[in-house]
């Protein structure tokens, strides 16, 4: 990240005092949740996209930070959401909101969120960029819904798998890119090239999101481990063992998948199948690749720091496990 931060930096600082400005409202609670959400940590990396991708396709203007604001507040406004259907009870090391504040004001305040996100672009007066961030929320919508219909499938393929995490993580930062290309009027080729580059960021992040689930601390992850276990979300580390294990694992698997709650010896019964069958490494490999085809998209641009940035970018999306 550190090449990036050199070069939008600042930026980035601004957007963080854009977010208090948006969060503006008669109603107490709504800035109270928002703010607690929005300072709770992240990398930000959804408006540093925009920022980037602007920069790269030579924008210099002052619409970026409003808007890269705007992608930041429909990505709270998903994890919002995502926490009160989840159960979760952390979110980025710390007591979600609906852990704090129950899930009808997550709700509602993701609700808000969600609005003033649309109000905002309607400001920005931009058509375009209204466009494929409303496409975004539509798709991230359907991957919440498709996601739930796949839940506790121990017989979902990869390409299933994928088209879930295509539509509910890698779309908006996919968008985010896109939205910064048409900022800085780059051709229809290279707006693809850039939005291209963000799907498949997008993806090896949740890719690597997924591994932590069955490696990480909880200190290192910020959420509970083994929650998405737990929740009946098969991921491509369970999926790769489901694909090489015997019938009488795949039992064993099934037998935890459908418990309510899970016990350690569930928890450890699972993830010593993960890792006897390499689920992790199959699963890192599967994000470097995707990470190899984010750089090739980058190609279609003129060598420069901003390139250079967005490389690096992609390759901190496979390291910062460590």
């Amino acid at each position: 990240m550190d090449a990036a931060l050199a070069l939008i930096g600042e930026d980035l600082k601004n957007v963080e005092l854009q977010f208090k400005k948006d969060l503006e409202s008669d109603v107490p609670l709504i800035r109270k949740v928002g703010e607690y959400v929005l300072s709770s940590g992240g990398k930000r990396i959804r408006p540093a996209l925009v920022l980037l991708a602007a920069k790269l396709c030579g924008y210099s203007g002052n619409r970026s930070v409003p808007l890269a604001s705007v992608v930041e507040f429909i990505h709270t406004a998903t994890l919002l959401h995502d926490d009160v259907v989840d159960n979760a009870n952390l979110r980025r090391g710390l007591a979600s909101a609906n852990t704090l504040w129950g899930n009808e004001a997550s709700v509602l305040v993701g609700d808000f969120l969600f609005s003033k996100s649309f109000s905002l672009m309607v400001a920005d007066g931009d058509l375009r960029i209204l466009k494929v961030l409303a496409g975004a929320t539509t798709i991230i919508a359907e991957g919440e819904v498709l996601q739930l219909v796949v839940t506790s499938d121990l017989d979902i393929t990869v390409e299933r798998f994928i088209e879930v995490v295509r539509s509910k993580t890698a779309i908006l930062l996919s968008a985010a890119c896109e939205v910064g290309a048409i900022l800085g009027g780059a051709t229809p080729e290279l707006q693809q090239a850039v939005a291209d580059y963000g799907m498949e960021l997008g993806i090896a992040f949740q890719l690597m999101d997924d591994t932590l689930d069955y490696t990480a601390n909880e200190e290192q992850f910020g959420k509970s481990i083994g929650h998405d276990l737990e929740e009946g979300k098969i991921t491509l580390p369970l999926i790769h063992t489901l694909q090489c294990c015997t019938p009488a694992e795949r039992d064993i698997i099934a037998a935890v998948v459908d418990k309510e709650e899970l016990s350690d010896d569930d928890f450890a019964s699972v993830f010593s199948l993960v890792h006897r069958y390499g689920g992790i490494e199959h699963t890192v490999a599967a994000a470097r690749e995707r990470v190899a085809r984010c750089k090739e998209h980058l190609e279609k641009f003129p060598a420069s720091p901003v390139r250079e940035a967005m490389a690096e970018l992609a390759d901190y999306v496979v390291t910062r496990v460590k």
